[in-house]
């Protein structure tokens, strides 16, 4: 159950690039659950989530010996979901906004700019595999906003 959990459904056993794989996953159960729930229950699903997983990555990580396992894509989700409910999404920006907030948090969570650098770096167990993704996903969110605002403002 452990490794359904932090694999995100297996999608982090992707050969290939398994943190995106892992973020397209959480990209689409969470657009799926946006249309039936608040933004902030999914904000709030996204922190559950975490807290849950930093328990469960750091008896994983004691039993494989490895910190940060390219498996474990569960802090995809969280991060993802994070820039998906705070972003502004709503049903007229809907695909629009999920796809900025998908790129956005991807760039933020593979270039690990600034505090989430420092978090990747210095942060163990836990605590460091969910928490740059965490600010990565509210890097991402404020950018999809600013960028979809300057979109919005000049183009549509």
């Amino acid at each position: 159950m452990r490794k359904l959990f932090l694999t995100l459904f297996y999608s982090g056993l992707s050969p290939k690039a398994p943190g995106t794989v892992g973020s397209f996953v959480a990209l689409i159960l969470g657009l799926l659950l946006i249309q039936y729930i608040h933004e902030t229950t999914l904000f709030l699903l996204a922190f559950l989530i975490t807290a849950i997983a930093i328990k469960e990555i750091d008896k994983y990580e004691k039993e494989v010996g490895e910190h940060d396992s390219k498996e474990i894509v569960i802090d995809e989700l969280a991060g993802m979901w994070i820039a998906l409910s705070i972003c502004g999404i709503n049903e007229e920006n809907f695909y629009i906004m999920g796809a900025l907030a998908f790129i956005f948090f991807r760039v933020f969570d593979i270039w690990k700019p600034s505090i989430i650098g420092k978090i990747d770096k210095t942060v163990k167990g836990g605590w460091g595999v969910m928490g740059d993704d965490i600010i990565a996903g509210i890097a991402g969110g404020i950018s999809a906003t600013a960028v979809y605002t300057l979109l919005d403002k000049f183009l549509f």
